[in-house]
């Protein structure tokens, strides 16, 4: 999964602050309540988007309606999945990115592999 480009990400943002459906025309006012951006930009990318099935869409009248198609939390985690698919060595990649975590970080790790312990394997 690649990273997002800047507007991108920052469309993304608000469908999962948002947590609902919404029309570019609601995004390219709320991103110019910041800055400038034209609403062919947001359609644009939005579209873009779509494509790449980060966004579902369904037609309400003669616009369409956008949603997430996925959560933020999936998409970091698929990103830090790609991290790992980089390195040849899963296992030192993945004790490297636990050395860097707070406790906080490191008891909700511990909580998550406490919960999917007895889970098998997820089928790929």
């Amino acid at each position: 999964m690649r990273r997002l480009g800047d507007l991108e990400a920052e469309i993304m943002d608000r469908f999962w602050r948002w947590n609902r459906p919404a029309t570019v025309r609601e995004i390219v006012d709320d991103i110019n309540r910041h800055r400038d951006v034209a609403y062919t930009t947001v359609t644009t990318v939005t579209t873009i988007l779509f494509h790449k099935d980060y966004l579902t869409r369904a037609r309400d009248g003669r616009v369409w309606v956008y949603r997430a198609a996925a959560t933020r939390e999936a998409y970091a985690a698929a990103l830090m999945e790609d991290g790992l698919d980089a390195s040849e060595d899963r296992p030192a990649t993945l004790v490297r990115f636990v050395e860097n975590l707070d406790e906080g970080e490191l008891a909700a790790l511990r909580e998550a592999l406490r919960r999917i312990g007895g889970r098998a394997p997820a089928a790929e």
